[in-house]
């Protein structure tokens, strides 16, 4: 297939614009003969007619008004491109699309997300939430920049992806100071029979809680599963039962959802994750991520 030659589609697109081969001749200060060999060897090149006689003149052919509405949109993008190189207030945002699992705290997803709002690059933020296989789907297929999720992605997946540790944090058990006030015993023998809000099957740190809760011979009473972390807060809030959440947070839990820590659980670590296309993180809004994950929420990551 040849290559498109933009000096030929811009003569076109001046003819069609002006009505007139003529007229076009004027504007781009050529003669109307070199406008006309032009635009037959641009029909050549892309095997179509682009205009038809009609009356004295000539008009679009069915191709010719398909080619002209992607000319449009060339030259009408190259117009804008240099009006922003001549005048930078003009900068249009950039989308920064961020995928968020459904399992990820949405507070740190906030804090973590926060700052690629203030570059001096205008940013348009785009956020998507789901379970992960469906955002990794989208990753795949670059409609979105970033996920944020609480687990690495898998090997057998056929997705180019990079998984970066953005950090790590224990857990902290959360209820309501009436709840609290019911549970018998200390820490964490009050657990057991206590009714319990069990993260869902699709949050990484179920499995590991699981154990722990057999390790220590607790059998909480199960109420409900969750894979939404905000769901599971909401119900903690509404004093259904106890609940779990990074311990990195634990102030903003307790004023958010007027709750009460209640123990914590540092041997089950919850570990957050940037999986992107990229190996080297180098996409400005990610590396700010990553410099606000080490530095603000969870320090450096352990390796």
């Amino acid at each position: 297939m040849a290559a498109l030659n933009f000096k030929h589609l811009r003569y076109f697109w001046m003819v069609a614009k002006t009505g007139s081969i003529a007229r076009a001749a004027e504007q781009l200060h050529l003669t109307p003969q070199s406008i006309s060999g032009q635009l037959s060897d641009f029909e050549t090149t892309l095997g179509v007619e682009l205009f038809r006689p009609s009356g004295r003149g000539r008009e679009l052919t069915d191709a010719g008004r398909r080619i002209l509405r992607y000319a449009e949109e060339i030259f009408t993008l190259g117009d804008e491109l240099l009006t922003v190189l001549h005048d930078q207030k003009l900068k249009k945002p950039l989308p920064f699309r961020v995928g968020i699992a459904d399992s990820v705290s949405k507070s740190i997803a906030y804090r973590l997300v926060e700052p690629a709002l203030k570059f001096g690059e205008p940013v348009r933020l785009v956020c998507r939430e789901g379970r992960l296989a469906p955002l990794l789907a989208e990753l795949a297929i670059h409609r979105l920049d970033m996920i944020i999720a609480d687990r690495p992605m898998t090997a057998n997946l056929n997705v180019r992806g990079y998984s970066h540790l953005l950090g790590e944090s224990g857990l902290t058990v959360f209820g309501t100071r009436s709840l609290a006030q019911e549970l018998s015993g200390c820490f964490p023998a009050a657990l057991d029979d206590a009714p319990f809000l069990l993260p869902g099957e699709d949050v990484a740190i179920r499995p590991k809680l699981i154990q722990w809760f057999e390790a220590n011979n607790l059998r909480p009473n199960i109420i409900g599963e969750f894979d939404d972390s905000a769901l599971t807060k909401a119900f903690g809030q509404a004093g259904a039962g106890l609940f779990v959440a990074p311990t990195v947070i634990v102030d903003h839990v307790c004023e958010q959802y007027k709750v009460t820590e209640i123990g914590r659980i540092d041997s089950v670590v919850e570990e957050l994750y940037a999986i992107t296309t990229e190996r080297q993180l180098t996409h400005p809004s990610i590396v700010a991520i990553s410099k606000v994950a080490r530095e603000d929420i969870f320090g450096a990551p352990k390796n």
